[in-house]
């Protein structure tokens, strides 16, 4: 069994993070999974939540939605925002917050964007 894998943290920009890690926890879908070495293969979505892993350094970073993919000990996580909650300031929290439940006001949104607005929501006040 190995002791580490290999983590990616990918926005549309760039590759955030590139570790070795000892094991990583994601908002799945599903809900939060935790992956360690030797992991069976997957591929699911993320939800609006915090990723925490332990490698050269712990770490948490706020994802919103994106892909996570697992297999042959690399795990790679692709969203559209990536942010290091030790960075998050409780004024850009709050604009977060405020943003999220404006576009939950509205009244053409799906049921799915709801949940994952609203999700988004929980785990931004969790935070601040």
């Amino acid at each position: 069994m190995s002791e580490k894998f290999s983590l990616e943290i990918i926005s549309p920009e760039n590759i955030l993070i590139k570790d070795q890690v000892s094991s990583a926890i994601i908002p799945a879908f599903e809900g939060e999974m935790t992956i360690l070495p030797d992991h069976v293969s997957l591929i699911t979505f993320l939800r609006p939540g915090i990723v925490k892993f332990t490698g050269s350094k712990e770490a948490e970073y706020f994802l919103e939605e994106g892909i996570v993919e697992f297999s042959k000990n690399s795990l790679i996580l692709l969203s559209s925002t990536v942010l290091d909650v030790k960075k998050l300031t409780k004024e850009k929290i709050a604009k977060m917050i405020d943003d999220c439940k404006s576009q939950l006001s509205k009244n053409d949104i799906d049921d799915k964007i709801s949940y994952m607005i609203s999700h988004k929501t929980e785990v931004l006040t969790r935070i601040n």
